[in-house]
């Protein structure tokens, strides 16, 4: 199949528009997409330690719109497994950046993505069993620090409540068919197939704060694909600020606010099935 190049996709879909610094060559099945956005010397920590991990991996920055220097991709260069560097010129907040990312690696022909956060709070070697839960032809999986084997420490008694008893039970009743455990856990992976379903459509602009990752979880179960937890390693800083992008009664609230909306379905595609995979990959309507 011949691909259309990244401008026609991005006219063509609901994907922001974004700048591509392509660094080095596809080399693997799966993408490690990253979203960061001003992580300082966090994000190049991280990277430090996913060098030492014993196996290879093709790493994408999805790159919000920093200012910090922290993404140059002439300094992201000297790691030899960042792929690319995908700089967001366009609105939107996290499920932008996924959206921009989730595309330009679909194009690239990525047979699954994983996702993990660029601030450092969590285990990367579980990259390992992402990878292989896709090989085992799971669609959605979902790191969780509260199953057998996970860890998680130091996390604010705030979020903890809240993602345990209001978030994760929420979504896991919309999905109707899994209950899970942590749902505000960014270390996630998708297959190829889940992302290009018709059915499920994450290419659409509507997505533009953090709604993205809501609808994932709940629309994977509901379509009847495979759907697993696997166990992670998050872990906050003692004593300093917490790493987010969410803050205050406010951010909170409307976090709230576009998970009901999700629940509820407000997110579903209303338009008949069509041939999504076609939009994404050729840049056709």
């Amino acid at each position: 199949m011949t691909l259309k190049p990244i401008a026609d996709l991005v006219r063509a879909t609901g994907v922001p528009s974004f700048a591509v610094h392509r660094l080095r060559e596809r080399a693997h099945r799966y993408a490690v997409v990253i979203p960061v956005i001003n992580e300082g010397s966090r994000i190049e920590r991280q990277l430090m330690e996913m060098e030492q991990l014993p196996f290879p991996m093709d790493v994408v920055i999805a790159d919000g719109g920093s200012d910090d220097g922290s993404v140059n991709p002439g300094l992201l260069a000297y790691f030899r497994q960042v792929r690319a560097v995908l700089v967001k010129t366009d609105t939107g907040r996290l499920s932008a950046q996924l959206r921009m990312a989730y595309a330009w690696c679909l194009q690239e022909g990525y047979a699954g993505i994983v996702t993990v956060d660029g601030n450092g709070k969590d285990g990367v070697a579980a990259i390992a069993d992402f990878f292989a839960k896709l090989d085992a032809g799971y669609d959605l999986v979902q790191g969780s620090r509260y199953v057998r084997g996970g860890v998680s420490e130091n996390t604010p008694l705030d979020r903890y409540i809240a993602g345990r008893f209001i978030h994760a039970p929420l979504i896991s009743l919309a999905s109707r068919r899994f209950w899970y455990t942590d749902t505000t856990n960014g270390f996630r992976a998708y297959s190829r197939g889940f992302l290009l379903d018709a059915r499920v459509a994450p290419f659409r602009a509507q997505f533009d704060r953090y709604q993205l990752l809501f609808y994932l979880s709940i629309r994977a179960p509901r379509l009847g694909y495979r759907v697993c937890e696997t166990p992670v390693t998050r872990r906050y800083p003692l004593n300093t600020a917490t790493p987010t992008k969410i803050s205050g009664l406010r951010g909170r609230m409307s976090m709230l606010l576009e998970l009901v909306n999700v629940a509820i379905g407000k997110y579903n595609p209303n338009r008949s099935p069509r041939n999504v995979a076609q939009d994404v990959l050729q840049g056709s309507r």
